[in-house]
């Protein structure tokens, strides 16, 4: 759990981080801001790690791995290099997401609904969000499969918010019941790909997509992180 420092930086936060360390997760850095860095100089940017840094590392269950917010890390070779030797230097490992899903959107689009009329069901968004997470853990899975020749145990990015209070658990049963198996994060990071650093520019992403990217295997076939969910945020717009 990739914890926003601004968020911790009072009791409210504090005794939700709180009751996750209790729950034995393991906590990491998520800046203090949730700033982008292709949005900051790497001044400002490696001072908001470090700051978010004072507000995570107290708490017992807390770990040297930081998360950049949108999965951006720089839009520049040189912002790219330098941010990574200033993480290695203050012995950062990096979080990185291997399947990258769009449940900001669902959330988004179910607050919508919600604010429009409290009396929607919010059932009806449950069946289309847990098959996107089920299709973008196939795609990623697929894509990791071409570019490594093995499926590599996956870190998939979610969200604290309403669609996950809701739906987080059949989620990770709709996933069970299709083939795949849950691994603690500590299990997960030591798999080897997590030590890749893809020389990508702009850098970031979901990791699998960037070592694709890096590879040159896949030009012409790559879309975007997010281009190839359009049918089913299509479907969301649709309840």
């Amino acid at each position: 759990l990739f914890a926003v420092g601004k968020n911790v930086d009072n009791e409210t936060g504090r005794q939700i981080l709180g009751s996750w360390n209790h729950a034995g997760h393991l906590i990491g850095n998520h800046t203090y801001s949730h700033r982008t860095y292709t949005s900051m100089s790497f001044d400002d940017f490696s001072a908001d790690v470090l700051h978010g840094e004072e507000f995570v590392k107290p708490f017992p269950r807390y770990t040297g791995f930081f998360r950049f917010p949108a999965l951006k890390e720089g839009d520049t070779a040189e912002k790219r290099d330098r941010i990574r030797t200033f993480l290695r230097d203050k012995r950062f490992r990096n979080g990185s997401v291997t399947v990258d899903a769009s449940d900001w959107y669902y959330d988004r689009r179910l607050r919508e609904r919600l604010k429009a009329d409290a009396s929607f069901d919010v059932a009806r968004f449950r069946r289309p969000y847990l098959d996107h997470l089920l299709s973008r853990a196939r795609y990623y899975d697929g894509l990791a499969k071409q570019v490594l020749g093995r499926s590599p145990k996956h870190t998939l990015l979610v969200h604290y918010n309403l669609i996950n209070v809701l739906f987080l658990s059949d989620a990770m049963e709709h996933l069970r019941q299709n083939g795949w198996r849950w691994v603690s994060a500590d299990d997960a990071f030591k798999d080897p790909v997590f030590r890749s650093e893809p020389k990508t520019v702009p850098a970031g992403e979901s990791l699998i997509w960037a070592l694709a990217k890096a590879s040159g295997r896949f030009e012409g076939k790559l879309r975007y992180p997010g281009e190839d969910g359009d049918y089913e945020k299509d479907t969301v717009d649709r309840i």
